[in-house]
């Protein structure tokens, strides 16, 4: 009763009721007064089901709606909507204050102290009018916000003892307003007054809306226009107030009970007064009569109009109290959740009462009371009022829809459809009210947004979204299914391998530049990456050393702006961890497509059997599952965004890869620091081979892709048992690192034939069994150095060189391959080997 009902009741019922709503009555006739009360009563009522609903569902703290919107909507939204809700209450203090300075000044004209006289209106000269002055608005508003200020400071159990002493005046007031209608006569007290009369109720069952003057006032040349829209705005401020219990949610006894019976109680109480007073007024008097007599409440009131002044003063005072009292403790809520750094100072221990947020609140509102002038501020509070209902609304939709385990409020007389009529419904009023101010508040909401989303700190609530965007991603995996998919529809899911070689520091979870490359393979960022790393050693000891890798590298992949996961795998070895993660990462079609990882230039200073094992195998295990490979070599001369570059984007296009040496090419351009590049496609032929043809077959193919390249053939001598010694013409960098990689190969492989003769068994290698054709190795040798001294005569210059990455060639030893690889990469600053898979990754139709 005293914690929801009397704040509720004291707030919704208010000044509007008293001056204005007789002349409602008179204006859009009994029929759409109704209609009026319904539509704005059905809106509040609604808001205050779906906020029944979420207050009852579980443990509820300070904060009331915010508390409720931001658990539900995310702490972006929460933090926005509620600092918008704090502001229009605060500012509707203001409001409330004002409205019963002035009709004190009206009712007792001898208080003020500075005396405005107007002798003209509109140019016309009339009797001297008595007016209150703005300077004796702003004094008195200032004093008695002080006062309301240090009832507030006592805390709630003064305001509960305060409360009744505004409330029981506002209800005998109201009771005698009843009387009053019920004593009347034909033209008694006034003339205009028939009494409660069926041809009146008839008259005045029709609306007439008329231009009128400020005042109100009918008047043929009036400025102000009247339709049922604007009869909205006008009367949509009478129904407002049901969050002024849940506002004070942290000093309730028993939230889930009290929040549902006393603001649902509140809301239909007032609904039925705001009938039952529209069917009176339109049977008490004329259209005349009650368009003209602004208080008509007071001069039908029993037994003296005073009772009525009594009523609007303390009817403000305790609407402008609730305003003071559920303000602070908003804002005390946003500052304990500790999103925004700046709202600090505002933070309370739990059970304490918010001084300092009371002080702020106080300082608003005294700023807004020396404006006096608020005609512009309180469109804006009504939709801010509305913009926190709509978010209740919404927030009890988005829960009732998704239906997650943890749902099962208390108060079971709820729906999503009511919950969205509701959130419509509030959206419809907003613009009904006016568009201009609906547009200024969701401007400004937006931008708390966008403010908080940039400096406010993380906050999981486990909210609506987050379940909305997990069952979104479940029911978009159930469609997407395990077949595979259309080359349109193809996104490169790279699994990103961090730290498989190379020497880092241990604070560093990965290259820096692997993040970099990985956002390169992305289109305008789009695309998830998966980063992985493996922990050496037994899985139960190492577990927690895993859990903090994994949040250091998930803290790399954020700092770094890439949309990825990442995963720290413990294994016996390395081979064994990738074998796991390529067989099992990932779910149906979201399994990742294309292993990146990073050239092991360092494996010659390393231990010389381990790495080229390892790489070796890594490349065999992705060939089997069947998954894209990219090697980068040069990573440490990777640009980052702000590093742009010039010159060409070079393809040695060898064996058919689906298209993903051109895709990864089209994907490096959408980037900034490779947008001023050009692409140049090397297609390799044998010199027999018609060159021309196949030069105007590759153009009409990018032709056909939408791809922009220049395409150039490179004929190649095809590779001869009896090459001589000379290097057929190759650069001398080339043909060293070729007799070099070739005397290396000769004094391994004599190694292990000395090996396997003195332990009598089979050449080995890599703990299985090899054979080495001698003169298949030069073969590979040979073709590696002219494919290297190709790249160096035409790319040496280029930004980015992508050539076909050659598979491991069977039963050759990890250790020769790793040299071929060498003599590829020889003197070649920045370097892709792609692999594609058994799969195209582009077309050619629409």
């Amino acid at each position: 009763m005293m914690g929801v009902f009397v704040p509720c009741l004291q707030n919704i019922l208010g000044i509007i009721y008293y001056i204005r709503f007789s002349w409602i009555v008179g204006m859009g006739g009994i029929a759409e007064s109704l209609a009026l009360v319904s539509f704005c009563g059905l809106c509040t009522f609604l808001t205050a089901m779906s906020l029944s609903a979420i207050a009852t569902n579980g443990a509820m703290k300070g904060g009331g709606p915010y508390y409720l919107i931001g658990r539900a909507l995310g702490p972006e939204v929460g933090v926005s909507i509620g600092l918008c809700f704090f502001l229009g209450n605060a500012i509707a203090g203001a409001m409330y204050v004002l409205g019963a300075v002035e009709t004190f000044l009206k009712a007792v004209p001898a208080a003020g102290i500075f005396r405005e006289t107007i002798t003209k209106v509109n140019g016309t000269v009339v009797p001297p009018i008595e007016s209150p002055s703005s300077h004796d608005l702003q004094i008195y508003g200032i004093v008695i916000t002080i006062i309301l200020c240090f009832i507030v400071f006592g805390g709630v159990k003064m305001i509960n003892r305060v409360a009744p002493a505004f409330l029981i005046p506002v209800l005998l007031s109201i009771f005698c307003i009843f009387v009053g209608i019920m004593l009347c006569r034909n033209n008694d007290p006034v003339e205009g007054i028939t009494g409660l009369s069926l041809s009146t109720f008839r008259d005045n069952w029709s609306s007439d809306y008329q231009n009128t003057n400020n005042a109100g006032i009918p008047d043929p040349e009036g400025k102000v226009e009247w339709n049922f829209n604007a009869m909205v705005g006008l009367f949509f401020p009478a129904v407002t107030g049901i969050m002024a219990g849940s506002n004070r949610s942290a000093s309730l006894k028993d939230t889930q009970r009290s929040i549902p019976i006393g603001t649902l109680a509140a809301t239909l109480t007032t609904s039925a007064l705001y009938v039952v007073s529209v069917l009176l007024f339109g049977a008490l008097a004329t259209r005349r009569t009650l368009l003209t007599d602004r208080l008509l409440t007071a001069t039908v009131a029993w037994p003296f109009p005073a009772v009525i002044y009594v009523g609007i003063v303390l009817s403000t005072l305790g609407a402008a109290l609730q305003s003071l009292t559920g303000a602070p403790r908003l804002l005390a809520a946003i500052a304990n959740d500790d999103i925004l750094p700046i709202l600090n100072y505002f933070k309370v221990a739990d059970g304490s009462e918010p001084y300092i947020a009371t002080l702020f609140t106080a300082f608003i509102c005294i700023g807004c009371v020396v404006i006096g002038n608020l005609d512009l501020i309180t469109p804006t509070i009504t939709m801010f009022f509305l913009l926190c209902y709509a978010g209740v609304n919404l927030s009890c939709f988005l829960l009732d829809l998704l239906d997650a385990p943890s749902w099962r409020p208390r108060w079971k007389f709820h729906h999503w459809s009511l919950s969205l009529l509701g959130a419509s419904l509030c959206v419809v009023i907003m613009f009904l009210i006016s568009w201009s101010f609906t547009v200024v508040s969701l401007a400004l909401a937006s931008l708390i947004y966008y403010y908080v989303s940039i400096k406010g700190k993380a906050g999981d609530w486990g909210d609506g979204f987050k379940s909305a965007y997990f069952q979104l991603a479940l029911r978009s995996l159930r469609s997407l299914g395990a077949s595979q998919v259309h080359p349109k529809n193809w996104y490169p899911i790279p699994l990103i391998f961090c730290r498989p070689w190379g020497k880092l520091p241990e604070n560093v979870p990965c290259h820096p530049k692997l993040a970099d490359f990985a956002n390169c393979m992305k289109k305008k960022g789009r695309g998830m990456s998966i980063f992985v790393s493996i922990l050496d050693g037994d899985y139960h000891e190492c577990a927690e050393d895993a859990k903090a890798a994994c949040k250091q590298l998930g803290t790399y992949i954020d700092y770094k702006n890439c949309e990825g996961v990442a995963e720290i795998v413990v294994a016996p070895s390395m081979s064994e961890g990738f074998r796991g993660i390529v067989q099992t990462m990932g779910l149906g079609n979201l399994k990742p497509n294309i292993v990146v990882m990073r050239y092991p230039e360092i494996w010659r200073r390393e231990n010389l059997t381990e790495i080229p094992t390892t790489f070796v195998g890594i490349i065999n295990d992705c060939i089997v599952a069947n998954k894209a490979v990219v090697i980068v070599k040069g990573l440490d001369e990777w640009p980052n965004e702000y590093q742009r570059q010039y010159g060409t984007i070079d393809l040695y296009w060898i064996v058919r890869d689906g298209g993903l040496m051109l895709l990864l090419s089209q994907l490096l351009l959408t980037k900034e620091s490779f947008e001023s590049c050009k692409i140049q496609v090397f297609c390799i032929a044998e010199e027999d081979s018609n060159a021309e043809e196949l030069k105007a077959d590759v153009k009409k193919f990018l032709y056909d892709l939408r791809m922009q390249a220049e395409v150039i053939v490179v004929t190649m001598k095809s590779w001869d048992v009896n090459v001589d010694g000379s290097g057929g013409g190759q650069p001398d960098e080339s043909f060293d690192a070729f007799n070099a990689a070739q005397g290396r190969i000769a004094d391994y492989l004599s190694e292990m034939k000395e090996v396997a003769r003195r332990e009598g068994r089979p050449l080995m290698a890599d703990g299985k069994t090899v054979v080495v054709d001698e003169q298949q190795v030069e073969k590979f040798l040979y073709t590696t150095l002219k494919l290297n001294s190709t790249i160096l005569r035409y790319s040496r210059m280029a930004a980015v060189v992508l050539v076909s990455l050659p598979p491991p060639p069977l039963n050759h030893p990890a250790y020769f391959y790793m040299e071929y690889m060498d003599l590829l990469v020889e003197n070649v600053p920045r370097l892709l080997m792609v692999r594609g898979y058994r799969r195209d990754v582009v077309t050619l139709f629409t």
